[in-house]
């Protein structure tokens, strides 16, 4: 079958819906295959690259595919790729991809390009392999699509920036399986890495607002280590007023390298009722997942509220919620694993500072049972199971039910 790849239009948006509707039925839960105002942003946006796929002779819409960017963070990510069911099997998903993740770095304002794949089958898994993607961890639970579904995470890179990341010298014991996993799936190294103790990771204590700190690879201030707090038990508010969120974000970081998750719009924010601190999310109800984007006045003034954050957003809609902290920030990764969170994905060489790259690990808990006897992975992901096995395991089994 011969096909046709062209830049999405503006006249295009009905045929497009219907074709999300065509792959996904209505549980498709990203807005640019379902809101035409989403769809007409996107299509207008010069940063944006959405391509089609048409048949030459009647002109039918039988693919597309999207990536978006963060040109100031110079990553990517491709999403929305759907082929019509009357047009599978010729590798025009493939061909859909290859594309647009090519049209985006050819613009040279890309470092990397990442995606979510479904794991019903290792189909999706093969397309974005055989285009140069590498696979970087599974999030259980991460999306309701047609029930509660794991996706895996790839990204796919510019040429030379593996070579140039920053070392780590050590991290958390709980992360150890997951740099293994990636060892063996991308043919990176962390060889020189060493395991940290809990004690060796203690959080630090919230800072006050207004006052000044050292800076962490985020950007964001940190206060100096002391003795564990206890956590906070208090009732976590939800405000979902998306139009004053956003405002007072950007009124608070104006810097967007104090608050580093590419893509991410916050939308929600929770604070305690005496507002000691605010953090920052993205909250997706309709797919029942909640992305923690950052904190005011500082990271580590919310590690005592993590359980109270979790049971807030669970009242909210959100059964799944990860977030994004360098790997070379022990005590922040610490202060999530000591709240039930487990190492899901390794995203090597992510942010880019000066002519270095820093890798990032996205944590993530979920309070939906995990069942992954419906799970497609591929050999490439078979080790980031085993990795993320091992740490729920060690997180959420008792000691003795472990160790025979």
């Amino acid at each position: 079958m011969t096909t046709t790849i062209v830049p999405a239009a503006p006249q295009d948006i009905a045929e497009l819906r219907q074709l999300y509707f065509e792959v996904y039925g209505h549980g498709y839960p990203v807005a640019l295959g379902s809101d035409p105002t989403e769809m007409h942003r996107l299509i207008a946006d010069p940063h944006c690259h959405w391509l089609t796929a048409r048949r030459p002779d009647t002109g039918e819409l039988a693919g597309s595919a999207v990536v978006q960017t963060d040109p100031g963070n110079r990553v990517g990510k491709l999403v929305g790729l759907a082929v019509h069911p009357r047009h599978r099997q010729h590798g025009l998903a493939s061909r859909l991809t290859g594309a647009v993740t090519a049209e985006a770095f050819a613009t040279g304002a890309l470092d990397s390009v990442h995606t979510t794949v479904r794991l019903v089958t290792q189909a999706p898994q093969r397309v974005v392999t055989r285009n140069g993607y590498r696979p970087l961890g599974l999030m259980p639970n991460a999306a309701d699509v047609s029930g509660c579904e794991t996706l895996a995470l790839f990204a796919c890179y510019a040429e030379g920036v593996l070579d140039r990341r920053e070392p780590v010298a050590a991290v958390p014991q709980a992360l150890m399986p997951l740099l293994g996993a990636a060892e063996d799936s991308i043919g990176i190294s962390y060889a020189g890495v060493l395991p940290l103790t809990p004690v060796d990771t203690e959080p630090p204590p919230p800072h006050p607002a207004g006052a000044t700190a050292p800076e962490t690879a985020r950007g964001t201030p940190s206060a100096a280590p002391s003795a564990p707090h206890p956590e906070i038990r208090t009732v976590i508010e939800v405000i979902t007023a998306p139009g004053f969120v956003r405002r007072r974000f950007r009124d608070l970081f104006p810097d967007p390298a104090g608050a580093y998750v590419p893509l991410r719009t916050p939308n929600t924010v929770l604070t305690p009722p005496d507002g000691e601190f605010e953090i920052y999310a993205d909250l997706d109800p309709v797919a029942g997942s909640c992305a923690l984007v950052a904190v005011h006045p500082c990271p580590s003034a919310a590690t005592r509220a993590l359980d109270a954050l979790m049971a807030a957003l669970n009242r909210a809609g959100a059964d799944y919620v990860e977030t994004l902290v360098p790997l070379s920030d022990a005590a922040g990764l610490q202060a999530f694993l000591s709240s039930g969170f487990v190492p899901s994905a390794c995203y090597p060489a992510m942010r880019r500072i000066g002519d270095r790259f820093h890798d990032y690990v996205v944590l993530s808990r979920t309070d939906r049972q995990i069942d992954f006897r419906t799970t497609a992975v591929s050999p490439l992901l078979q080790p980031y199971l085993a990795a993320y096995l091992t740490s729920w395991t060690s997180t959420y089994l008792p000691r003795h039910e472990v160790v025979r």
